[in-house]
């Protein structure tokens, strides 16, 4: 295995009250966690504070979006200062869902990349293919150009996670084989080493995230170049302790 600290980070989306994500808080607090591997989890904007003052302070806290200024007329938004007022230090950036739900492009969330970076956030940056783009034959291709949309702007990648997460196996219960997820793990590696560097290549971290519970982590995790998850509605249960110590 490589050096890489495992990550593993749960993306709560819009799901929860105070009740249930302060029962799942308290699941999470008195769980035993591998030391070895990072948690983050990433709440709702509006329970950013909520998350960040009762979370035991192992665990780190994300938010699911910002924009790319730090204030202004932008009605509904939240920045990288706001966020990090909250003492969250991280933010989920160009998750499928901001890309297809919300029509995100690539340049866009590159600039929101930059700004957070700039304004001293970790990024977790999302990538991936729909189910079309996997029949065609093109996977490659998507997952080079969002990656390089990114790319163009990190300066510092230690603060980078790179999450590639199949469109085709979000939600649906499908999930990429533990073969097919470090097929484009690798390839991703790859270009990282011949479009950035080979230092960078060898040291960030590349996710997986994609229906990934507490029965199939074992295994997707045991994959040479997958560092860690990123888990959607695995999150919200009990078994991600299961997923968080997947190389326990």
């Amino acid at each position: 295995m490589s050096s890489r600290t495992f990550f593993v980070g749960g993306n709560w989306k819009m799901n929860g009250d105070k009740k249930s994500l302060g029962d799942l808080i308290t699941t999470l607090n008195t769980a035993s966690l591998n030391d070895e591997t990072e948690v983050v989890c990433g709440a709702p904007t509006v329970y950013l504070d909520f998350a960040r003052s009762n979370l035991d302070a192992r665990i780190g806290v994300a938010a699911q979006n910002c924009y790319k200024v730090a204030k202004g007329a932008f009605t509904g938004e939240i920045s990288p200062v706001m966020i990090k007022d909250c003492g969250v230090e991280w933010v989920i950036l160009g998750h499928s869902e901001r890309r297809h739900v919300f029509g995100e492009s690539d340049e866009l969330i590159g600039q929101k990349v930059a700004h957070a970076l700039e304004s001293g956030l970790g990024v977790i940056a999302c990538i991936g293919e729909n189910l079309e783009e996997r029949e065609a034959g093109t996977t490659e291709e998507v997952v080079y150009a969002q990656t390089q949309a990114i790319a163009d702007n990190v300066k510092d990648w230690s603060k980078v996670v790179l999450a590639y997460e199949p469109v085709w196996a979000i939600g649906t219960g499908k999930t990429a084989s533990p073969e097919q997820a470090q097929e484009v793990h690798e390839k991703l590696r790859e270009w990282m080493k011949a479009n950035v560097s080979e230092a960078v290549a060898d040291s960030v971290r590349i996710i997986y995230g994609g229906s990934v519970t507490g029965a199939n982590c074992k295994e997707l995790g045991s994959q040479n170049d997958v560092d860690g998850f990123l888990v959607g509605g695995a999150s919200l249960k009990p078994e991600f302790v299961d997923i968080i110590n997947a190389r326990a």
